[in-house]
């Protein structure tokens, strides 16, 4: 019969080496990973600030990691389709979502999806932060966020509010702002920002919600009147405008963008990515594009953003609540 004992110091040396090789593959796996194109899908069509933070940052990550990242768009249903095929996909680094506060949003706003996204979506990395910008057409008498609340409260009922659409981002921050105010305006929904915002340049509605980036340069071109704009700091790109908690207390609402993945993606893809992607987010060049958009970068840890996404969800959900809003 063969003699399987083995020396116990040898014995030790081998287990010990035996011990350390499930963590092997999580190294080699961080090392060597992306080995080939990864997708990042996103909800929207091409154009938009969406779109266009997607490819930057898929430029940066191509030219970081050596491998590209590949723009997917895939609009439609309220940026759930495009969530949906990352929460299908296998959670391996290689699809990722760039996500925003519609994710926070359309938890309450659709009665079924096939997805939890605080669940199903691993956070990665915030990137940006936009504030959406409370304007009216110049005819309204009103000047500022208090003759505004004044005007609206002594005609109840009489402003025509346009938005992007039932449960956008810019509709939930003019219904929180109604809220918070007590005023009584008349919402017009839109299938999408671009109608709205003609209508209001018209004078066929009196005042909207929406993102900096598509009103900027109708703002400084006169065509509108930016009263205020929703974040809790004032935007860089219009520092005259106030923000609406200068005159309203607590109040802040602001589009976000981010990357997630599938869960179960390994946390050494996400620490690198993440890695990445604050990096980028530190570049100079990147900075600025960012800014060009009217945005303040985002650059939080994994777990950070995870927090922000859970924030939103619960804040957003209670202003869905209170004025029953459904999704078309």
């Amino acid at each position: 019969m063969t003699n399987l004992k083995l020396p116990r110091r040898k014995f030790l040396r081998l287990t010990a080496g035996a011990a350390a090789l499930p963590f092997v593959p999580h190294v080699a796996r961080a090392q060597t990973y992306p080995s080939r194109p990864v997708r990042l899908i996103l909800g929207a069509a091409a154009g938009g600030t969406l779109d266009i933070v997607a490819r930057l940052m898929g430029q940066w990550l191509s030219e970081r990691l050596s491998q590209p990242f590949v723009i997917e768009n895939r609009p439609g249903a309220g940026s759930n389709i495009a969530t949906e095929a990352v929460v299908r996909a296998a959670p391996d680094g290689y699809t990722l979502l760039m996500a925003a506060n519609s994710a926070a949003i359309n938890a309450t706003l659709y009665d079924k999806l096939n997805f939890v996204f605080l669940r199903d979506i691993t956070p990665i990395a915030s990137i940006i932060r936009v504030p959406n910008v409370m304007e009216v057409n110049p005819s309204l008498t009103a000047k500022s966020v208090p003759e505004f609340i004044a005007y609206a409260k002594s005609n109840p009922g009489k402003i025509n509010m346009a938005s992007p659409g039932n449960g956008t981002g810019p509709h939930l921050a003019a219904e929180l702002f109604k809220m918070m105010t007590g005023i009584d305006v008349l919402h017009v929904p839109y299938r999408g920002g671009a109608p709205a915002l003609t209508d209001l340049i018209s004078g066929q509605v009196q005042m909207m919600f929406d993102a900096l980036p598509s009103s900027i340069e109708h703002i400084k071109g006169g065509k509108v009147r930016a009263l205020a704009v929703t974040t809790a700091a004032r935007s860089e790109a219009l520092p005259e405008v106030p923000t609406i908690g200068e005159f309203v207390s607590g109040y802040e609402a602001t589009t976000w963008l981010g990357v997630g993945a599938p869960k179960a993606t390994p946390i050494e893809i996400v620490d690198r990515l993440n890695k990445e992607i604050n990096a980028g987010l530190a570049d100079p060049k990147i900075k600025t594009r960012l800014a060009d958009l009217g945005g303040t970068v985002l650059s939080l840890s994994s777990s950070d953003f995870g927090k922000l996404i859970a924030d939103e969800t619960e804040k957003w959900a209670k202003v869905i609540r209170a004025a029953n809003i459904k999704a078309d």
